[in-house]
Parts: structure tokens; sequence; C-alpha cells
């Protein structure tokens, strides 16, 4: 699966901000497309080598068991300039996609029907990340 967007109204985006303050939007803080989820506890950025990472951990641990489902994915550019470049000059060329995350918001789902290989499965995924984050049920 190849995470880094096919097509966005802009090639080179700002930084932007994060803040202090939870999530507000709904789709992205319950589950609604499997019954274990991986969910932020802290402000952080995750890559495509992140979503990779997380995709192999998972697949190792549940095989054909379960299916993973990952809802926000990589869209912002990261930008970089080459190091011996002078200042000026414009913006740099695109290196990496990563998407932002803040505490609330769902990073992966698990559907599966064998629950405590689910558990093994994200929990093994949440020490590949930069991110705090942890285990979320269905209710």
């Amino acid at each position: 699966m190849n995470f880094s967007p096919v097509k966005s109204k802009y090639k080179k985006i700002f930084k932007g901000k994060i803040f202090n303050q939870l999530y507000k939007n709904t789709n992205s803080n319950s589950l609604y497309m499997g019954n274990l989820g991986l969910k932020a506890v802290e402000h952080g950025i995750l890559s495509i080598k992140h979503f990779d990472s997380i995709k192999q951990s998972v697949r190792k641990v549940i095989k054909k068991f379960g299916r993973i489902f990952f809802i926000n994915f990589p869209q912002l550019a990261k930008t970089t300039k080459p190091l011996a470049m002078r200042m000026g000059k414009g913006k740099g060329s695109v290196e990496d996609w990563i998407c932002k995350f803040q505490p609330g918001m769902i990073i992966c789902e698990l559907n599966t029907l064998n629950i405590p290989l689910g558990i093994k499965a994200l929990a093994t995924a949440k020490f590949r990340l930069p991110i705090k984050s942890k285990l979320t049920f269905e209710k």
C-alpha cells in the first residue's frame, strides 16, 4: 500500500501549528471500521515510514485473522533544501509525506474476532511510534 497521496491541491504547503487542545472532530475520535484501535495520547507527526512499520508489525502477529484500517493518511508534504544551499532561492523540494496527530485521534483500527491476538498486535505496533498512544476498544 502506497501512503503518498496521488493528487493534492498544492504541491508544497506551510508547516502550520499543532495547538494544545483536544481534537474536536468526532470522526477521528471514535472507532467505526474495527473493534480495536490505537489512539494518540500526545501531539506528534507520523511519516510514511511509521505507517509502514505499523502495518508490518500488525500483519506479522495477526496474519490472516484480522484486517487493519488507517483513517488518517500522510497528506502534508515535508520539504527540505540541500545542506550547501544559501538562504533564499525559494522553498525546497518535497522529501517526505507526513500526517499530524493531536490527542484523541485514532491512528489505526483493527477488525478481528480474536481479541487477545489483536491486543498483542497493536501493543507491538505501539512501541514503533514516536508519539505516545493507547489501545481503545469498541463499546
